[in-house]
C-alpha cells in the first residue's frame, strides 16, 4: 500500500468486539489472565504492552519500513533508551549540530556514567570516518539537523559505518523529515528515532517518542529496556499521535509549500544575513536533500544582520507566528534557539549563533505569514 493509505490504516483494524473504526483508548493498567502465566494475547500490564500503544507502534513500523516499533513518553525518553544499550567505556559519534536536549543528555548526563562522546561534522563522511574508534558503538545522525538544517547523506554514512571494524549501530533522528519525506531504514540505518511531539502528532497537544528498526534481536533488547525503564507512552497520547498521523502526508506537503513561499520572501530581505532551508539552492547539501527527501519540509532558519538583539526583536514582534519552543504543529512558531531550545550548548563547540531565528512554518495562509514576517523584520 502507498504511504497515504498506510498512514490511515497500518496497525489499525476495526475493534473485534464492536466494530469501532477508530482505535479505542484502552485506559487500563492491568489485564485478566486465563491462568498463571497465561496472559491473553500477551497483555499482562500496560507498562509492558497496551493495545492503543501497540497500534501506534505497528503503524510506525510500517511507515518507516521497519519490522517493529516502540513508543515512549517523550523523544528524549526514546533517545535515552537507545543509549542504555551501551556499557561504560563505549563511544558515541554524534553530529555537531544536534538538538539541545540531545546534547544535554549526552554531554551533561551520560558522560558521568563513563560513556564517551565525539561531536563531528556528519555531513562529511570522511570526517565522520576519522571520528570513529575501536570503541564506537553508536553513530547518531540528525538529518536535517536542529536548528541549522544540515543534511547528512544517510547512504554514504551507512557505508562508512558498515565497513568499520567496531560495527556501530547507525541511529537516525528522523523528527524533522518524518517517514513521509525520508525513510532512513531503507538507506542503511539500523534505528530511527522520533520526537512524536512534533510532526507526527502535528497539533501541539501531545508529547511522545519512538524507536523503529528492522533487526529482531535489537528490537528485543530495546523492548526489554522499554519495559524495564518504564518511560512508556500512555494510551491517550498514543491515540492522539495515531490521529495526527492520518493527516501527516497532507500536512507535510502544505508545510513545505508554505515554507517555499516564505523562503522566496526572506531571500530578498536585506537584514537577513543568511537563509537556511534544505531545498534552497544556497544550501551546501541541497543535492543530497533533494536525493533523499520528498520535499524540503516546513523548517526554516535564518541569521539576522544585527545579531542577537535583531533576532530577539524579530521573534518578539510577530503576531501570527507564536513565540514558543517545539515545532511541527499546524500553527506557525518562531524562536531564537541560542536563548531557548539550544541554551544547553552555550559555551560549547556546538554553541548556536545568537542571531539565528528558527521558524516552524504552519498551515496558515502563506500570504498572512509573509505579511507577519514583513512587519516583524521592519
Amino acid at each position: 500500500m502507498k504511504f497515504e493509505t498506510l498512514a490511515i490504516h497500518a496497525g489499525q483494524e476495526a475493534d473485534p468486539n464492536n466494530g469501532a473504526v477508530m482505535t479505542p483508548v484502552y485506559l487500563t493498567s492491568t489485564y485478566k489472565q486465563d491462568g498463571i502465566g497465561k496472559p491473553r494475547q500477551g497483555y499482562e500490564y500496560s507498562r509492558t504492552l497496551n493495545p492503543t500503544r501497540k497500534a501506534l507502534q505497528d503503524c510506525l513500523a510500517e511507515l518507516e519500513s521497519g519490522q517493529w516499533g516502540l513508543c515512549f513518553a517523550s523523544g528524549m525518553a526514546a533517545t535515552d533508551t537507545v543509549l542504555r544499550l551501551l556499557s561504560q567505556g563505549d563511544h558515541v559519534v554524534a553530529g555537531h549540530d544536534v538538538y539541545g536536549g540531545t546534547f544535554r543528555l549526552f554531554d551533561k548526563i551520560l558522560r558521568r556514567f563513563g560513556l564517551d562522546f565525539t561531536f563531528a561534522d556528519t555531513t562529511d563522511p570522511e570526517n565522520l570516518a576519522e571520528a570513529l574508534t575501536p570503541s564506537t558503538r553508536i553513530v547518531w545522525l540528525e538529518t536535517p539537523t536542529n536548528p541549522l538544517l544540515a543534511v547528512s547523506d544517510i547512504r554514504a554514512v551507512a557505508e562508512v559505518v558498515k565497513h568499520h571494524p567496531s560495527k556501530p549501530i547507525l541511529v537516525v533522528d528522523n523528527t524533522f523529515a518524518t517517514p513521509y519525506l525520508q525513510r532512513p531504514l531503507e538507506m542503511g540505518a539500523d534505528l530511527v528515532v522520533h520526537s512524536m511531539t512534533k510532526y507526527l502528532g502535528g497539533h501541539s497537544d501531545v508529547v511522545g517518542g519512538a524507536i523503529v528498526g528492522k533487526d529482531k534481536e535489537l528490537g528485543e533488547k530495546l523492548a526489554y529496556l522499554q519495559n524495564a525503564i518504564g518511560g512508556v507512552q500512555g494510551p491517550m497520547d498514543s491515540f492522539l499521535v495515531l490521529r495526527g498521523i492520518k493527516t501527516l502526508p497532507i500536512r507535510m506537503d502544505r508545510h513545505a509549500q508554505n515554507a517555499e513561499k516564505i523562503v522566496a520572501f526572506l531571500e530578498k530581505q536585506k537584514n537577513v544575513k543568511r537563509l537556511i532551508h534544505p531545498f534552497h539552492e544556497s544550501h551546501p547539501q541541497v543535492q543530497v536533500a533533494k536525493r533523499q527527501m520528498k520535499n524540503g519540509g516546513g523548517m526554516i532558519s535564518f541569521i539576522m544582520q544585527g545579531g542577537r538583539e535583531a533576532a530577539i526583536r524579530v521573534a518578539e514582534s510577530t503576531k501570527l507566528f507564536t513565540l514558543a519552543e517545539s515545532l511541527g504543529g499546524v500553527e506557525s512558531l518562531i524562536e531564537v534557539p541560542a536563548a531557548m531550545t539550544h541554551l544547553s550548548t552555550q559555551g560549547s563547540p556546538l554553541e548556536v549563533d545568537p542571531g539565528l531565528v528558527r521558524l516552524s512554518v504552519g498551515l496558515e495562509n502563506a500570504d498572512d505569514l509573509i505579511a507577519d514576517l514583513e512587519q516583524a523584520l521592519k
